[in-house]
């Protein structure tokens, strides 16, 4: 009995209020464009530009679970489009309202697993147009056009430019697709040795070809890798191998100084912290070069010239350390297990992670560090 209650609670993993208003403010700007811009809130059966019902499906796709394959710009714009096709074909041959009804969600069904296309909203498409007989006969097939693929085509193009404005990815990136150094190589956490045939087969085998993309499988084997990882690494903590000594800089620091910094102590990662000693952010070299492109328009001769630039032009840079700090990133306490530190830095975006002690810092850990300890505990059989 007690499991049949647990069945009966939430599926879906708790997340975050911010993401939870991130989707629905998602939502809110794709729909009030939508209906602003291109289709009106009211029904127009003489030009056919007005909202739909569906598209509320398809907003809560886009925005609130845009990794989904299900929510892709070709599920959602082929996948209404298919349906709302079938949806008219079935409303003009079928007088029988009950019947018209199921036989066009049905065939939509269908027709967009033949497509590749399954979109859910589509099948809420197909039954729009059964249940409006007067509205296909105005419109015909020209209800396909205007209003389900354009108004899905609009709500896809807010997806991408809001997705990006908040730091998401949409269309979601393929299995194939560049890492975050522009190379061809998979990221470190997806180096799986599985091809995308193989992982396809995965999915098909487990039917869940609907449910995850072979990018997604991809990521969650690599994630779960790296955690089987951390169950081997013992018991060593951060404190065990951070580095106590550090060299900082204040808020203030001129760019010149900085990068003095980096060329005199070969470091790939600078803390800043205010006078009393509280951590407040860290420049990596990438955020230093970034800044010396933007004032020279380009680098000469590589770091070296970024990094003598800088030197150069000493005090009299009008830049500080804190408008290139970085004041999000990864942090750590002092115990933390250094297997936590495995996911932080196994995508190449943080070169190391302070080590906070309350607001002050501690320490640091550098990538260095952590594979000196990851190699230390292998050759001692841990």
């Amino acid at each position: 009995m007690s499991h049949l209650l647990r069945s009966l609670g939430p599926a879906v993993a708790a997340t975050s209020p911010v993401e939870a208003i991130r989707a629905g403010l998602g939502a809110l700007i794709g729909l009030g464009l939508a209906g602003l811009l291109v289709l009106s809130p009211s029904v127009d059966l003489r030009l056919g530009l007005y909202l739909i019902a569906p598209f509320g499906a398809t907003s809560v796709l886009l925005f609130a679970v845009p990794n989904s394959p299900l929510a892709q710009p070709w599920s959602a714009v082929v996948g209404n489009s298919v349906a709302a096709a079938v949806g008219v074909a079935v409303c003009r041959l079928v007088p029988d309202p009950t019947l018209r009804i199921a036989l066009a969600v049905g065939l939509a069904i269908t027709a967009t697993i033949l497509v590749r296309a399954v979109h859910p909203p589509a099948g809420a498409v197909a039954m729009t147009a059964a249940m409006s007989p007067q509205a296909v006969q105005h419109l015909g097939f020209w209800f396909v056009l205007m209003p389900v693929a354009l108004g899905t085509i609009v709500l896809v193009l807010v997806a991408i430019a809001y997705a990006r404005a908040t730091g998401r990815h949409y269309p979601f990136r393929q299995f194939d697709d560049p890492n975050t150094h522009g190379t061809g190589d998979p990221a470190p956490s997806e180096r799986l040795g599985l091809s995308e045939g193989e992982l396809s087969d995965i999915l098909d085998r487990y039917r869940q070809s609907f449910n995850l993309g072979v990018e997604d499988l991809a990521r969650l084997i690599g994630a779960a890798e790296l955690q089987a990882a951390t169950h081997r690494t013992g018991p060593m903590t951060v404190a065990d191998i951070m580095s106590r000594s550090l060299i900082t800089v204040g808020p203030r620091a001129g760019l010149g100084d900085v990068a003095a910094l980096f060329r005199r102590h070969k470091f790939t990662a600078l803390p800043v912290v205010d006078p009393k000693g509280g951590y407040l952010g860290v420049i990596f070299q990438i955020h230093l070069i970034a800044r010396a492109q933007q004032d020279a328009g380009r680098l000469r001769r590589g770091l070296g010239a970024a990094m003598a630039r800088l030197v150069d032009r000493g005090r009299e840079a009008p830049a500080h350390a804190e408008e290139i700090m970085n004041v999000s990133g990864p942090r750590a306490l002092p115990e933390t297990p250094i297997a936590a530190l495995l996911p932080m830095m196994a995508d190449g975006e943080v070169d190391a992670v302070p080590v906070l002690d309350g607001p002050r810092l501690v320490g640091i850990v550098t990538r260095t560090d952590l594979i000196g300890a990851l190699a230390r505990g292998s050759l001692r059989g841990g």
